[in-house]
């Protein structure tokens, strides 16, 4: 009975399936040649997760099938190991049209050249940024098979987060329970996974090995973290959080209760240390960038450097992400700039080593005011003004980038997402909004960590303690403030996460101690900007609702609570 299970932790890209396919068959013959008689992948590794559209193409259905008998040939000599493959299926008739296909989301077991098992998820998400039941039918039947004289219950991710998937796969005989998946980060993600799934365990007494998927994929990032519990609901290992790993798992007999019906396995695995929530967000994040740079093909990245912090803390995941040769800063003074944020700028440049530059945009900005001249006069400077130096600064960008390659890295943050505080065409344009789904007041923490810390050998204290300090400026007129024109970033963001994150009312928010006017206008300002929003570039989520797939507003709404 004794023998080692392996989770291939590893990072795969959507639509790489020949790509994919080797690195799962690499995975088995290492795992294999360690002592691993059991190799669990991630839901829809073959292919990547989440396909999306592609799964409504036959031929992209039929390439995972052909990929899939491949590997199964390819492995075929690894006597006695059984590789779970996570992959989308079609069934059998591979000329049915997509209109009467049946897909399921499928796990299948592979030993020694055959399909010895295969299980199809039976509960399929369609909330948040999940929406499966677009691409797939249900599953019905538990699926448990034999390794080495344990018997192996399969689940798909959403499975076990309910009770009765994970009872119907005991009452079929199994010892443990796999699971296999692919659950993309929020903040707090990974430990309310391991708290459900020690309901699962309490439910049926069995052992469970969750096997999950690291990478970036769009705007989700997955971060490994697999893990293992015992019996009695004990952490029995646990993987390291966003990173490759081939995590291995001892099963042995419980030898404390040989005769009970259940837990008459035993676990053992190394266990990677618990994080802080700053780590863990710096980590998601640096991943997220990484993979969107690397798995595109982009070479390198560019970025609007202002003195800033949001646009400071962008080029420090930037350096982390892709190292300071692939990262170039341009700093872009209007009229308005301060010259500390000069200054701040080239600092921060010269203590991550990055290529800098500073282009000016008065001369630009000049010839706009005097070609509009005629068509303003009589009227008073306003937004308009200012959002004219914001779009120049856009349009420069974008020039370099189309020149040579690299992808624009936007600087927004959630609070600017939510209100609007920000320039269509202008600081919005670009490839790839790196802190979107980052509150400001996390932002500010955020600097306060990694300045704390080097966690990939880049640079100590890369950010200039006097950017964050300085009051926040967009910089656009003189004398101008972040919160001249919003509240608090306290208040400001606790308003945004209990209104956009959590659905409050307006009345539950002003009835739990904030002040009418603030959350009358912060409210109003979410809805105004939605037309903003769904123009704005895709950026790394890290909450539980970001904007994004998961908050799906319509622009034209004339609907209020």
């Amino acid at each position: 009975m004794s023998f080692k299970i392996s989770v291939a932790q590893l990072n795969f890209v959507v639509g790489d399936i020949a790509g994919n396919a080797q690195k799962i068959i690499h995975a088995a013959q290492t795992a294999y040649a360690q002592g691993a008689r059991l190799l669990l992948t991630p839901e829809l590794s073959l292919c990547g997760y989440a396909a999306e559209d592609l799964f409504l193409r036959p031929s992209f259905i039929l390439a995972c099938d052909d990929a899939l008998k491949t590997m199964a040939h390819e492995l075929a000599g690894l006597k006695d190991l059984h590789v779970v493959v996570g992959h989308p299926s079609g069934g059998d008739e591979r000329s049915r049209s997509v209109a009467v296909q049946r897909r399921l989301n499928m796990a299948s077991v592979l030993c020694e050249g055959r399909v010895v098992a295969q299980y199809a998820k039976r509960e399929l998400p369609n909330y948040q940024v999940f929406d499966e039941r677009r691409y797939f039918m249900p599953g019905h039947a538990p699926c448990v098979f034999e390794v080495q004289g344990v018997r192996v219950g399969l689940l798909i991710c959403e499975d076990a987060w309910f009770a009765q998937p994970a009872l119907d796969t005991q009452a079929a005989g199994a010892d443990i329970l796999a699971v296999i998946n692919a659950s993309p980060f929020h903040v707090g993600k990974g430990d309310e996974r391991e708290n459900a799934m020690r309901e699962r365990v309490r439910d049926t007494g069995l052992p469970l090995i969750y096997a999950h998927l690291v990478g970036g994929q769009d705007e989700v990032v997955f971060e490994g973290r697999s893990f293992a519990l015992n019996a009695d609901q004990s952490l029995a290992g646990r993987a390291v959080s966003f990173g490759e790993e081939l995590f291995a798992v001892a099963v042995a007999p419980n030898k404390a209760t040989p005769q009970a019906k259940h837990g008459t396995v035993l676990l053992s695995a190394t266990t990677a240390p618990h994080a802080s929530l700053e780590a863990d967000l710096w980590h998601a994040l640096v991943l997220g960038v990484r993979d969107y740079v690397g798995k595109n093909g982009f070479p390198g990245a560019l970025l609007g450097l202002s003195g800033g912090i949001d646009s400071a803390l962008v080029m420090a995941i930037a350096v982390d992400a892709l190292g300071a040769d692939k990262v170039r800063a341009v700093m872009m003074p209007s009229p308005y700039t301060a010259e500390i944020s000069w200054l701040d700028a080239r600092d921060m440049a010269q203590r991550l080593g990055v290529r800098y530059e500073e282009l000016s945009i008065v001369p630009e900005f000049e010839a706009f005011l005097n070609t509009l001249q005629s068509n303003f006069a009589g009227t008073a400077l306003d937004t308009t003004e200012e959002n004219i130096q914001a779009r120049i600064r856009g349009t420069l960008l974008m020039a370099l980038s189309n020149k040579f390659g690299s992808i624009v890295l936007t600087t927004g943050n959630k609070s600017e997402m939510a209100t609007g505080y920000c320039t269509l065409y202008g600081d919005m344009a670009g490839g790839f909004a790196v802190i979107k789904d980052v509150a400001k007041t996390l932002v500010f923490k955020l600097a306060l960590w990694r300045n704390a810390h080097d966690p990939y050998g880049t640079g100590a204290n890369p950010i200039p303690e006097r950017i964050i300090t300085r009051p926040p400026s967009a910089e656009l007129r003189p004398d101008q403030k972040d919160q001249d024109s919003l509240p608090p970033y306290d208040v400001l963001d606790e308003i945004v996460s209990r209104y956009m994150e959590n659905d409050q009312s307006s009345a539950d928010i002003i009835a739990a101690g904030f002040d009418k006017a603030d959350v009358e206008k912060v409210t109003r300002l979410i809805r105004l900007n939605e037309y903003k929003r769904r123009q704005s570039p895709v950026g790394i989520r890290v909450t539980h609702r970001s904007f994004g797939k998961d908050w799906r507003y319509p622009i034209t709404n004339k609907f209020r609570a």
